[in-house]
């Protein structure tokens, strides 16, 4: 073995190291980062009102005090109308899961006259244990818990969020004090550059999500679906997952919805109406507002689903996206990591001189 190969083994024998390691790491100290992940997105949510705190003149510990006061208030608010809805959808959804029930019930008997047997069936779609009520029940209660999760460490995220406040206004400063002029200058720069896209990615998303699932609820309102509000947490936090999130938030009020009502022609019009806000929400507002910052690669989000999940739970899997959209950022504003960024998106922008470029790949 040469030395260049010699070199090469020890490179890849390191990084498989480093990131075993990281997901050692990540595994066994989860209690302490997810609440900091949680308090980072949470911290770049409110980083523009306690910056606008800070140019009224408020001294910092004021702003930050203001700011947690202000998150105080707010979940507490939205603690009520989340857990009264949970509660009487908990009491309420054994009825509908036998509504459900019976309706694969019908289906069965249906498909019956038709001359397809009950063996066939069940190798076919399998509707009848699909429509189980433990299934249907078991789902649910494992996506409440873990949104409800997400805020379990209440005490731990507010501590978090103050210091990680108090932190974005004088990094800066330090890197500057620190380092020698031109280096600190480009370092400074580029965390900026991070902590700007960041903040605008995270605080257009959770405006996106949030006003997607505002115009849902009302309009289960409108339609007098039961546990709207329930519902419309349930888009609010998975349509931070592409296609797959909000594809499970529409199953199960639609289902809702053929169980609760008389008539067919109410469910398939809701179904058809979240369908087209969805499809307008993803195709349309989502790239105007939050351009390439989500351009992330199927792949790759289906693995990071996966791996966050695997790491952390329904909590990770919900997290998976904003971590990873995060990643790609940081690693952008670097040019020795671009690379692995333009690997991580699905569509590339192109420079024109890659454009002019001639790209004779083999058997063109």
């Amino acid at each position: 073995m040469n030395e260049n190969q010699n070199n090469s083994f020890q490179k890849i024998t390191a990084a498989l190291f480093l990131v075993g390691f990281s997901c050692y790491i990540l595994k066994e100290l989860q209690s302490i980062l997810l609440p900091l992940f949680v308090a980072l997105i949470i911290s770049f949510l409110f980083e523009p009102l306690y910056e606008w705190l800070k140019k009224k003149r408020f001294p910092s510990w004021a702003a930050i005090l203001a700011v947690v006061i202000v998150i105080l208030v707010i979940s507490n608010i939205a603690s009520v109308f989340v857990y009264t809805s949970i509660n009487s959808f908990t009491v309420g959804i054994p009825k509908y899961i036998q509504k459900i029930e019976g309706l694969g019930s019908n289906f069965t008997v249906f498909m019956n006259t038709l001359g397809i047997s009950n063996d066939k069936i069940k190798e076919t779609l399998d509707f009848s244990k699909f429509l189980s009520g433990e299934k249907i029940a078991g789902a649910l209660s494992a996506i409440i818990s873990g949104i409800a999760g997400i805020f379990t460490n209440y005490i731990l995220i507010l501590i978090y969020i103050i210091f990680l406040l108090s932190e974005f206004s004088s990094i800066k400063r330090r890197i500057l004090a620190a380092f020698t002029h031109g280096g600190a200058r480009t370092i400074a720069d580029t965390l900026s550059d991070i902590f700007i896209d960041l903040r605008k990615y995270i605080v257009g998303k959770t405006l996106i999500n949030f006003s997607h699932a505002f115009i849902l609820t009302v309009i289960f309102l409108i339609f007098g679906l039961d546990f709207a509000i329930v519902w419309g947490l349930f888009f609010f936090f998975l349509t931070w997952l592409p296609q797959i999130g909000a594809f499970i938030a529409t199953v199960f009020p639609v289902l809702i919805a053929f169980a609760q009502y008389d008539n067919i022609l109410t469910p398939i019009a809701l179904m058809i109406i979240m369908i087209v806000l969805g499809y307008t929400m993803g195709s349309f507002v989502e790239p105007r507002v939050l351009g390439n910052k989500l351009n992330l690669s199927p792949l790759l989000l289906i693995f990071s689903l996966v791996f966050w999940g695997w790491m952390w739970g329904i909590v990770g899997m919900l997290l998976s996206v904003p971590v990873m959209s995060m990643i790609k950022i940081i690693l952008s504003k670097f040019e020795t990591t671009q690379p692995l960024a333009i690997l991580m998106s699905n569509e590339v922008v192109y420079s024109k001189v890659d454009k002019d470029a001639d790209l004779n790949f083999p058997g063109k």
